[in-house]
């Protein structure tokens, strides 16, 4: 099996015990290290995260670094194809993918992801989005 894709809320909320995708993100997380294939989150998605632990403290962005080393999940950087696929995506979409999430399937599309997990529900449909791998909402 290939990389699993973990989207920020996903993320955000296995990093959170009060949040309320807890539960479920955990259970995914959990599934993917079951598959193997490596762990991943778009670069944006760690920006994305790291923002609240920002508002606090350089010691909260540095445990949530650790965290994600300790996992380990790969960063999978934003280069130019993955910018131009999330160009073409938005243009496309429309209202139903802004652009954050527009950067998420096209790096899940550029790295050949073999799974996608969000919490987004209003997603178009894996086939609309041309993602080669499943596509897992919470």
């Amino acid at each position: 099996m290939g990389l699993t894709l973990f989207d920020t809320g996903v993320l955000i909320g296995f990093l959170d015990r009060t949040d309320a995708h807890h539960a479920k993100a955990r259970n995914e997380f959990e599934a993917a290290q079951a598959r193997g294939g490596g762990l991943g989150i778009p670069a944006l998605a760690l920006a994305e995260a790291l923002v609240n632990p920002s508002r606090h403290s350089a010691e909260a962005v540095r445990r949530v670094r650790a965290f994600i080393d300790a996992l380990p999940l790969e960063v999978v950087p934003l280069d130019a194809e993955t910018a131009l696929i999330a160009a073409e995506l938005r243009a496309h979409h429309g209202t139903k993918l802004r652009l954050p999430d527009s950067l998420v399937v096209a790096t899940a599309r550029a790295c050949h992801a073999s799974v996608l997990v969000t919490s987004e529900r209003g997603w178009p449909t894996r086939k609309a989005l041309k993602l080669q791998g499943q596509l897992i909402v919470l």
